[in-house]
């Protein structure tokens, strides 16, 4: 009988445990939420080869080449079904693409960009973090649509580029 008293009473420690918050409602709350995987971006030297590699062998759909002045880059879109790739070549001398693929002579990711449902919020919000954007105002990128970008520094080694939804 000494057991089953002692059983008795640490259950309601137990039950005490199991009730505790869920981990989602520790997140603080934000003026903006983050959205879906829009794409990821890849860098590379030869896009005519990297656009044949999707298209031929792996059998992707695949945009046509648009060029971006703006950004200093060529893109192609590889359509994935829940996300896209696209693909980055230089446009121009001053491309950040020409000085990332010194750095990679083979390419590499480049970025991942996630949609954002108020970009003007989270460039606020993410000021007040601390987060360095790499502009001030959000620019026009491939899809029509105001990005920022987010310092690598600040995101653990990934440039981030935010996407209005």
């Amino acid at each position: 009988s000494g057991l089953l008293s002692r059983w008795k009473t640490s259950a309601p420690t137990i039950r005490t445990l199991s009730s505790s918050k869920p981990f989602s409602q520790n997140i603080p709350s934000c003026l903006w939420k983050l959205g879906r995987l829009n794409h990821v971006a890849i860098a590379v030297p030869d896009l005519e080869k990297a656009q044949s590699l999707y298209k031929d062998v792996l059998g992707a759909q695949v945009s046509e080449t648009v060029a971006l002045p703006e950004h200093g880059v060529y893109t192609v879109f590889v359509e994935l079904g829940n996300t896209k790739l696209e693909l980055l070549h230089p446009l121009g001398e001053k491309s950040p693409i020409a000085s990332f693929l010194q750095k990679n002579k083979t390419g590499g990711m480049h970025h991942i960009c996630i949609e954002v449902d108020d970009i003007k919020a989270a460039m606020t919000e993410l000021k007040k973090k601390k987060i360095r954007i790499l502009s001030e105002e959000p620019k026009i990128g491939a899809h029509g649509k105001p990005v920022i970008f987010l310092h690598p520094k600040d995101c653990h080694g990934v440039l981030v580029e935010l996407e209005q939804a």
